[in-house]
């Protein structure tokens, strides 16, 4: 069993510039398509079905497969990034998936501070890592991990 090495902010915030690019690519490119240059242009939240489908579910949906199948978005698996379980080092169930994502919401209030919580926390947990009782750690393997105590 190996030792995690816990993965720190910079690393992290390159994999989700990473996931932000696919994310453009794949979902927000054709809503603008569908929906013209309004889409980029208008004031609108939610521009009808196809905006909700393509830019709310979608990645929802596809975040949650990803980080309970392969322990992490395309990002973080390209960076050998794996989220997982911060008590048993394996990967997390799909109610822990789902509640990290949602935690992500909180991470963003005041600016962004969960995030850069990332750079003091000792485990280099942001809120929604603390929240949902995960990690992130480097690694070629897909674990489970050990972590060491301090």
């Amino acid at each position: 069993m190996e030792y995690a090495k816990y993965a720190g902010f910079r690393i992290r915030f390159l994999a989700m510039l990473i996931d932000v690019l696919i994310m453009v690519i794949l979902f927000s490119i054709p809503a603008g398509f569908i929906y013209g240059h309004q889409y980029w242009e208008g004031e609108k939240l939610i521009y009808g079905f196809w905006d909700v489908l393509l830019n709310y579910i979608l990645p929802l949906v596809l975040t949650i497969f990803f980080w309970v199948k392969f322990l992490g978005t395309p990002g973080k698996m390209l960076l050998k990034l794996r989220v997982v379980d911060e008590t048993t080092g394996d990967s997390i169930s799909v109610g822990k998936a789902i509640g990290r994502y949602f935690a992500y919401i909180l991470s963003t209030l005041p600016v962004f501070l969960g995030f850069f919580w990332i750079g003091f926390s000792d485990k280099k947990q942001g809120w929604h890592d603390i929240l949902a009782g995960t990690v992130v750690v480097r690694s070629e393997s897909k674990g489970p991990f050990e972590f060491r105590s301090e």
